[in-house]
């Protein structure tokens, strides 16, 4: 049985993504998404499931940061999980007594809206987890709620005041399983790199980009992150169509590697 890592407690996204990866596996429950990957490296897990990506939110920056700095796991496959959150507390709290609400920063991010236009005097607070969220609203006098899953709700004896309070309809969440190895080609991949330049100057990054174009490999998604060497000095980040071992991907990346100071794959996966 494939023992799989996310970020628990059980309640959370990370758990039903993993369930959706695989049905079947043993799932682990850790503190953090850096938990996670250390956990696959250790071998106390064989993958790990890690949100990279929100439609509302943006990337997921610390998941950007383990990638390109914290780990040589690779990326074997994603996954694209609507997101409905809901506000729960402890069963007979009204609207009007939440003073305090508890979640995830990308949760409470992903429902701005709703707490600006429904809460506006109560404060927001970060926890670790939405289920994390929810035990601390447990814990309050009956002044607090949480952001989080029907299923944090249900473990947690909790009640739910509003449903579906997500900024937007269509809010989905990108994941990815990391383990060991690389995937061979299925015809229908995606693969992700990351580069750095040795200066800031003129059309480096058009550079790198001519060739994909070049090649007609579609980039579907292009960013940066700081280096955290020197302010100012950037990572940037690639998602394109095709897998690195294809001959088209392949000559590209032997194209930009001399362009580069620094270039690191973090995997070839099937599109979601």
């Amino acid at each position: 049985m494939t023992r799989l890592a996310y970020l628990g407690p059980p309640g959370t996204w990370g758990e039903l993504a993993a369930m959706k990866f695989d049905p079947h596996a043993e799932l682990l429950p850790f503190p953090s998404h850096a938990a996670v990957a250390v956990a696959v490296e250790s071998g106390m897990a064989d993958a790990g499931v890690v949100a990279i990506e929100n439609l509302i939110n943006g990337s997921v920056q610390e998941t950007l940061d383990i990638l390109i700095h914290e780990t040589t796991l690779q990326i074997q496959a994603e996954l694209l999980l609507p997101i409905e959150h809901n506000l729960v507390a402890q069963p007979g709290t009204r609207a009007d007594q939440v003073k305090v609400i508890f979640s995830h920063p990308q949760a409470l991010g992903q429902c701005r809206k709703f707490l600006e236009r429904c809460f506006p005097k109560a404060q927001a607070e970060a926890a670790l987890s939405t289920t994390e969220a929810v035990q601390l609203a447990m814990r309050r006098d009956g002044d607090a709620a949480a952001i989080a899953t029907e299923r944090a709700a249900q473990l947690e004896g909790a009640e739910i005041i509003a449903r579906h309070i997500q900024d937007s309809d269509s809010n989905v969440t990108r994941f990815l399983m990391l383990g060991r190895g690389h995937r061979t080609s299925t015809g229908r991949d995606r693969t992700s790199i990351a580069f750095t330049f040795a200066e800031d100057r003129p059309g480096a990054l058009a550079s790198v980009l001519a060739a994909f174009a070049e090649a007609g490999i579609n980039c579907t998604k292009i960013e940066s992150r700081p280096t955290k060497a020197t302010f100012g000095e950037y990572v940037f980040l690639i998602d394109f169509e095709g897998h690195q071992d294809d001959a088209s991907c392949r000559a590209v990346l032997d194209k930009i590697r001399p362009l580069c100071a620094e270039l690191k794959v973090f995997g070839s996966y099937p599109r979601a």
